[in-house]
């Protein structure tokens, strides 16, 4: 698939990603900023500007000119904010292309921050953080990576809290948004059936404007546990939801590929050691699963599941038995090759749409990586991985000093959950 890297007059970094044969365009803005790069006080600041971003300019003065226009194109569009990086897109057919350009860079660079918007948009986030907190299923995930990174920046939630949203003032946006979005660390991805030539004249119209910006790069994770950590949410649930994982490793580490592969054996199907082990041998859980997180300089593995609240024991010593045999044992051939198959099918799967691509890519541009990678690139080096590497793998990682347990849920015994982990 030919990625093509351009230039504009100001510096900005566009990747144009040719699809022949797809009748949809998507263009993707991506900015390596994210609740890693906030401190105690704007906690929270990146995703809540994310949210400004739609409240209107001065062309299109408020939100909901702003989402009827996008509406009456039948587009695809929204923005995301993580701990690394925050993007904004549009998908629309080859014919509304010109009019997404224009929407999307006029949104980015003429947003009004309006302080009544703000004040109001408080009481939105404000909710989706409560929505979030009555979903362990979901929160699990921030409760483990605070479990992992504690009171600094990757350990905390990428929405922020209540005291920080509430106390933002209008302000606080204008300087991250003068800080941190520019051409020091974004780029436009385009994904589609375009004509070279249009395509550049257009994104040379919309996107010229951006700016060098004075970048604050993030507080860089430092990996310096020693022992088992253990962090529990109390919260009164009808069953105990827990993660459980081990440090493992950044984004274009060497053993990244065998990592993710290990992921899909141990947790990654219907078909995987621990959802025949918890679920289908047992039945302590409905959902039940295992991936991996590689962020820029730090990374994991994990393994969710909901569990009856009598039965929290005797699951976490389950999956550390699986654990314990993937470091014991060679993974037979055939379900080494299943794996390498599953990845396979839902790269492939995962890769029909212009949004698709152009996700793909962006995604690599934040991990830093120095050559893209196309997904027949990536497959290949799944298929290079052999059983012994994953066994060399589970034997890294899988070490006591690394793990971690986070639980949501009404438990009333600590000590119990720290004997299993050989916790002092």
């Amino acid at each position: 698939m030919p990625i093509k890297q351009i230039k504009l007059k100001n510096g900005l970094p566009v990747f144009l990603i040719k699809l022949p044969a797809h009748k949809t365009i998507t263009v993707l803005v991506m900015f390596k900023t994210g609740s890693k790069y906030e401190d105690r006080k704007t906690s929270g600041l990146s995703h809540f500007l994310e949210h400004m971003f739609f409240k209107g300019t001065n062309k299109r003065p408020d939100s909901l000119i702003l989402s009827s226009e996008l509406d009456a194109m039948g587009a695809d569009y929204n923005a995301f904010t993580s701990k690394e990086y925050t993007g904004y897109y549009i998908k629309s057919t080859k014919d509304k292309i010109k009019v997404s350009l224009d929407i999307l860079s006029d949104m980015l660079l003429n947003s009004k921050f309006d302080s009544q918007e703000i004040e109001k948009e408080k009481g939105v986030i404000i909710e989706e953080l409560n929505m979030y907190e009555d979903n362990p299923r979901i929160k699990i995930e921030d409760v483990f990576e605070n479990c992992l990174y504690g009171d600094t920046p990757a350990g905390w939630d990428t929405i922020g809290n209540k005291e920080t949203i509430r106390n933002f003032k209008r302000s606080d946006f204008i300087k991250y948004f003068s800080n941190q979005y520019g051409i020091k660390n974004m780029a436009v991805f385009v994904a589609g059936n375009f004509s070279d030539k249009e395509i550049k004249k257009m994104l040379a119209k919309n996107f010229s404007l951006f700016k060098k910006n004075n970048y604050r790069d993030k507080l860089k994770v430092v990996e310096k546990q020693i022992k088992p950590n253990l962090l529990i949410k109390n919260k009164k649930t009808d069953q105990t939801v827990l993660s459980l994982g081990f440090r493992a490793f950044p984004a274009n580490h060497p053993d990244e590929y065998i990592l993710k592969l290990l992921a899909v054996i141990l947790g990654g199907s219907m078909s995987s050691r621990l959802f025949t082990e918890i679920r289908e041998r047992r039945g302590l859980a409905y959902f039940i699963r295992s991936s991996i997180e590689t962020y820029t300089d730090s990374g994991y593995i994990s393994s969710q599941a909901g569990v009856p609240n009598d039965k929290l024991k005797e699951v976490v010593k389950a999956i550390l038995n699986c654990h314990q045999e993937l470091k014991n044992n060679l993974v037979g051939t055939e379900e080494l090759q299943k794996a390498k198959d599953l990845i396979s099918g839902k790269t492939i799967v995962q890769m029909e749409g212009s949004d698709d691509f152009s996700s793909w890519y962006a995604h690599q541009f934040i991990d830093n990586r120095k050559k893209f990678l196309s997904p027949e690139e990536s497959l290949n080096k799944i298929k290079k991985v052999t059983a012994k590497d994953i066994k060399r793998v589970a034997q890294k990682v899988f070490i006591n000093k690394n793990l971690n347990l986070a639980i949501i849920g009404n438990v009333k015994n600590k000590e119990v959950v720290k004997n299993i982990l050989k916790i002092d």
